[in-house]
């Protein structure tokens, strides 16, 4: 897991997993070191990912006084439990959707959980965080927040993009990857992440872009793609024509047999 600090008051645990015929796909972590800190999701559910010595590193878990959650899929709840032990006074954002889906596995505990849906706001101390739904995700229960201090969108899933390597995967800027490049990666993961983006009402999709064009950040902090600061025109561009991407069909059994066929036998 790399560290990297984002203007004043970001650090991003940046971690990749590598997804044979893909990329290295990034993901991410934050800390908003605000009047009342926050971690923003918490790693992936893979042993030995070092996510609480990362955050140790940057924050004392005792000082965490809120968990968002934007959704509850594997690679965003890791070291969710590990950190609600070490942060007795953390309050965990999330969404009724979302407890729901958690309490299939484990029960949160709801004297700890503060419900939050799009459209509502977080004061937490010396900023606004302002709840919104990012136009692509893969869960019902996705919601990302606008910070009016640092002028940042933490978005999630949405504007993805598996990257060739995994230095890249994990740096501090997406402006290392060439442009053409990263857009054909976002329409990539669009395809692969949001599928409905092909068959979906797209003046109604375009409604939600708008959302995040009326807040203008000035920097993009996605789960699955390196920090990205001055995109948000070119990215919000990239959002709009994600319905004519191309749809992504995955391998099937023919060809993950000769995938195998390549693997070295077991020692």
């Amino acid at each position: 897991m790399r560290i990297n600090r984002i203007g004043r008051d970001i650090t991003v645990l940046a971690d990749e997993l590598e997804v044979p015929g893909i990329g290295h796909l990034p993901v991410n972590a934050f800390v908003l070191h605000a009047a009342e800190p926050i971690v923003v999701d918490t790693g992936l559910s893979l042993p030995g990912r070092g996510f609480m010595d990362a955050l140790a590193s940057v924050l004392d878990p005792v000082d965490v006084e809120w968990i968002w959650l934007t959704h509850p899929d594997r690679d965003h709840t890791g070291s969710l439990f590990d950190l609600l032990d070490a942060a007795p006074n953390a309050r965990l954002v999330t969404t009724f959707a979302a407890v729901g889906i958690m309490s299939c596995e484990r029960p949160l505990p709801m004297d700890r959980v503060y419900l939050l849906n799009p459209g509502q706001s977080l004061d937490v101390g010396d900023r606004r965080l302002t709840a919104f739904r990012p136009p692509l995700f893969d869960n019902p229960s996705t919601t990302g927040f606008y910070d009016d201090r640092s002028n940042a969108c933490f978005a999630s899933d949405c504007f993805g993009a598996p990257m060739p390597t995994a230095e890249l995967a994990t740096a501090d800027n997406v402006g290392y990857a060439p442009a053409d490049a990263v857009r054909a990666a976002q329409h990539l993961w669009a395809a692969v992440d949001s599928p409905w983006v092909h068959v979906v009402d797209e003046a109604k999709y375009l409604a939600t872009v708008s959302v995040l064009r009326k807040f203008a950040p000035q920097r993009i902090l996605s789960t699955h793609l390196p920090p990205a600061d001055g995109r948000t025109p070119e990215f919000l561009d990239m959002l709009a024509l994600a319905p004519h991407a191309d749809p992504f069909t995955g391998p099937d059994q023919a060809a993950l047999e000769k995938l195998l066929a390549t693997f070295e036998p077991a020692p």
